[in-house]
């Protein structure tokens, strides 16, 4: 009877190729490591005119300028969004050390008089003691007013918006919708919600009166009375 031999095969191990790709794991982890040492060096905020650039840095909590790689553009903007002010905001990571923060803010429409707070476009009132150029808004405006007037407001040009010093519901027996605007130079507006973009064209009324000074009937037909002295 024959005798069986049994060969035993020799497993062969290729250790060169397992040393280079433990190799290129150790490098990648090095790389990764030393990258997330780099810190954030330049943070660029655009678009503000409420927040200064510090008040936004300080919501993005990058004051103490963390690891670049570890802190995220999401998390960047879901901080600064908390930002009452704050309508939009869009954040740019760049190589090797930069964040770019650009905000779009809210326009502040107005200031109560009775309680001082300062009213946003989205409605919001906030607690604010700077004193920002808006004008105030010296009575109570019915609910079933206030948003149509809101609206109205958020449409009036930056520019125009700074010349009114004072805002009242100025309702008569024929129009609900009816406000009288003081203006900085001395004049008075009647305005009514329909009519109230008109207020935009305010200085090229005012370059036609020769410097009078007087009431501008904006809200029936468009006529100007020149005040008694």
């Amino acid at each position: 009877m024959e005798q069986k031999t049994k060969m035993k095969r020799k497993i062969k191990i290729k250790i060169v190729p397992i040393l280079i790709t433990l190799l290129i794991i150790l490098l990648l982890v090095g790389i990764l490591y030393v990258i997330s040492l780099i810190r954030i060096s330049n943070i660029y905020i655009k678009g503000n005119n409420y927040l200064s650039d510090q008040e936004i840095i300080e919501y993005a909590k990058l004051e103490n300028y963390p690891s670049f790689i570890k802190i995220s553009s999401s998390k960047i903007k879901s901080r600064v969004k908390k930002n009452p002010y704050i309508k939009n905001v869009k954040v740019t990571k760049k190589l090797p050390s930069t964040v770019v923060i650009k905000v779009e803010e809210y326009n502040i429409l107005f200031r109560k008089e009775e309680t001082g707070k300062i009213v946003l476009e989205n409605g919001n009132e906030l607690d604010d003691n700077f004193e920002y150029s808006v004008p105030i808004l010296l009575n109570y405006i019915p609910d079933t007013k206030y948003d149509s007037f809101l609206k109205q407001m958020s449409r009036v040009n930056s520019s125009i918006k700074s010349e009114i010093s004072e805002i009242r519901y100025y309702p008569n027996p024929q129009d609900d919708d009816r406000f009288l605007l003081h203006m900085n130079d001395g004049n008075l507006v009647y305005l009514t919600l329909t009519k109230f973009s008109q207020i935009n064209y305010y200085e090229d009324v005012v370059d036609q009166l020769e410097g009078k000074k007087g009431i501008l009937f904006l809200d029936s037909g468009n006529h100007f009375k020149v005040m008694e002295e």
